[in-house]
């Protein structure tokens, strides 16, 4: 199976109400808006998903919701992680919500050995039976040798870096050219275009769950866009822990869908943050909208 990954993907948030109960009608409206701006894919319950945070009934629930609302329409592939044994559960609940893969985010807490994180992806194979896509960051950095390894199980597809080095990458991409690769650091924009120059065109965008039009436009070859709104907002994203998932779910609450707020041990933005997004937002949207009638 081919990804066909050659441009950016949707990451939704996951929408919680004001008891921080799931909600499944926002969060299907938030879906919506963002199958409608035309992303590659969309990764439901992964890192901005809060997948974390979710239980196995919840997450199964938001899976078969992303899988309605595509409708075929584009693929859906949901996160899963933890230790292998509730990796397959969690991976077993995707497959019976309809997913059509899963993107394997690193194992809880432990730094495995390569042989461990092969007979993690080797287990999942076995049990899940769908397409997995490697997640390279914190505690999972791969070697070319082992990535290498995974390339020859059937059911591993692609691989996500999260890690930044692109000498390693090269090598990795070298090894194993079978692959379908893509760029999975925060606010992937900044480093995009760096990313491409090896041939990894695509990536995963948080800035399209809440501004699809700068997210395309960037895509599109807007470059003003990188020292104007992503690098700022990168700027923000580091004044507050946990901004990566928070910010992002702030800025969909304030132009789209009530969200609701992020579970802790996440936090919500600080007010005055919210209104440095504001203004941030309102630059970028400027921005697009006077490049549209140029």
């Amino acid at each position: 199976m081919s990804l066909h990954l050659d441009r950016l993907s949707s990451f939704p948030v996951t929408a919680f109400d004001a008891d921080g109960n799931l909600a499944l009608g926002p969060y299907r409206e938030h879906l919506r808006h963002q199958i409608d701006a035309d992303p590659a894919a969309i990764f439901a319950c992964c890192g901005t998903g809060e997948f974390f945070s979710l239980t196995l009934d919840e997450y199964a629930a938001a899976v078969r919701a992303a899988v309605a609302e595509a409708a075929g329409a584009l693929p859906v592939f949901a996160g899963t992680g933890y230790g292998t044994a509730m990796a397959v559960q969690f991976a077993a609940a995707a497959r019976e919500a309809g997913a059509d893969g899963l993107l394997v985010l690193p194992p809880y807490l432990v730094k495995p050995s390569q042989q461990g994180l092969l007979d993690h992806f080797k287990a999942l194979a076995a049990r899940a039976g769908l397409p997995l896509i490697a997640y390279q960051r914190d505690n999972a950095i791969y070697t070319p040798e082992t990535v290498a390894a995974l390339a020859a199980v059937p059911e591993v597809i692609g691989f996500k870096d999260g890690l930044g080095d692109l000498d390693l990458l090269q090598r990795i991409m070298t090894i194993a050219p079978d692959l379908t690769y893509f760029n999975g650091l925060p606010t992937a924009e900044v480093t995009a275009r760096s990313y491409a120059a090896i041939g990894v065109r695509a990536y995963s965008s948080a800035v399209h769950c809440f501004a699809p039009e700068i997210a395309h436009a960037y895509e599109g070859g807007l470059d003003a866009l990188l020292p104007e709104f992503f690098l700022p907002l990168v700027k923000l994203r580091d004044k507050g822990a946990g901004y990566a998932v928070s910010l992002v779910k702030a800025a969909v609450r304030r132009r789209f869908t009530d969200v609701g707020s992020v579970r802790s041990p996440l936090t919500d933005p600080l007010p005055e943050h919210l209104e440095e997004l504001d203004q941030l937002l309102d630059q970028g949207l400027t921005m697009v909208r006077k490049a549209a009638v140029a």
